[in-house]
């Protein structure tokens, strides 16, 4: 089959319709953002999916990924305000908001804020003491996201988040930190034993103070209770003593009898229940002074007869005197010299 010159014409205008479509249709995946250029000036963005330009006279100028992304900052050198020298490393996440400001504002986008959190890095983290910097690390994500934003904002970027990942100072800084660590923590424990102590002691010297306290009242009270008693015994015997003297003062010779012995009795009763005695050596005169008694009382019976006696208060019956034991001498032996006797000895 042989084409004409007309269907060759023919097949060459569909074919480059074709084309002219292929050229013309633009499809944008999701996350994404395409900038149209004609004749090389920006016109206008294509949002995600099926979009028509002019072939041949506008044209996608930049691809954008509109995602939130991340980009890691590599380890930096950073010299504190103390001299110190550690190194760190952080991540940095941001967004396109505006695509066209970050295809036309900045070449090479990603480049530009890597470099501009590496510098923020250093000129936050340099302005801060050691101690601080090891310390505060939400202090210094802070700072850097709010500098770094601020920059990155004419790009048409958002800068979502900067996060330090690691500090790292010198291994000979570190220990000097351990020591110091330890040292201060071995300070708390000595403080916090000493206080413990000084607790502990108060509470024993509060726990003395009442318990003297206490004694002093217990003390105060059992002499108030032995003087009550000593009190109430001593009306009894002037009460007793009141009643004799009126009896004897009747005429009544047993209340003398019961007096004197009564006395007796009791004089008797101390010198037998002393500690350190144990052998009581009677007198001549004690016996003498009984017999007066059964003397008194046989008088009195006769003054008086059965009068003076009472069913309620007999006669004391006087004990009798004990013999005294015979001393045997011991045998003096003829042939046993005699030291008295110079003629013995002779």
């Amino acid at each position: 089959m042989l084409f004409g010159g007309f269907d060759i014409v023919v097949i060459v205008l569909v074919i480059f319709v074709i084309l002219v479509l292929f050229a013309g249709i633009k499809t944008v995946p999701q996350g994404y953002r395409y900038t149209i250029e004609r004749f090389g000036r920006y016109t206008r963005t294509l949002e995600p999916g099926l979009n028509l330009i002019t072939p041949f006279i506008e044209r996608v100028g930049a691809k954008l990924n509109v995602m939130e992304q991340v980009l890691n900052v590599p380890t930096q050198e950073v010299i504190t305000k103390d001299n110190a020298s550690v190194s760190a490393d952080a991540v940095s996440f941001y967004q396109v908001l505006n695509a066209a400001q970050a295809a036309y504002q900045v070449s090479n986008l990603e480049n530009a804020i890597l470099n501009l959190t590496m510098t923020n890095i250093r000129s936050v983290m340099g302005s801060m003491d050691l101690d601080e910097l090891l310390s505060n690390r939400d202090a210094i994500n802070d700072r850097l996201l709010r500098v770094v934003d601020e920059a990155v904002h004419p790009w048409g970027i958002k800068v979502t988040r900067v996060e330090i990942k690691d500090i790292q100072p010198p291994r000979d800084l570190v220990d000097a930190m351990a020591r110091q660590m330890k040292a201060e923590r071995e300070k708390r424990a000595q403080v916090l034993e000493a206080e413990g102590s000084r607790n502990a002691q108060i509470l024993r010297a509060e726990g003395a103070k009442q318990s003297a306290i206490l004694q002093a009242e217990g003390q105060r009270e059992a002499a108030f209770r032995n003087a009550e008693a000593r009190e109430r015994l001593a009306e009894a015997e002037a009460k007793a003593t009141k009643m004799v003297s009126e009896a004897i003062a009747a005429g009544d010779i047993q209340a003398i009898n019961y007096f004197v012995a009564q006395k007796y009795t009791e004089a008797l009763t101390s010198i037998g229940s002393a500690p350190n005695s144990k052998i009581v050596m009677m007198p001549m005169e004690a016996s003498s002074i009984l017999s007066s008694l059964g003397g008194i009382g046989a008088i009195a019976r006769e003054v008086f007869g059965d009068a003076g006696n009472s069913p309620s208060m007999p006669l004391p019956v006087p004990p009798r005197p004990r013999p005294a034991p015979a001393r045997s001498t011991p045998p003096i032996n003829p042939s046993t010299p005699n030291p008295f006797n110079p003629e013995q000895e002779r």
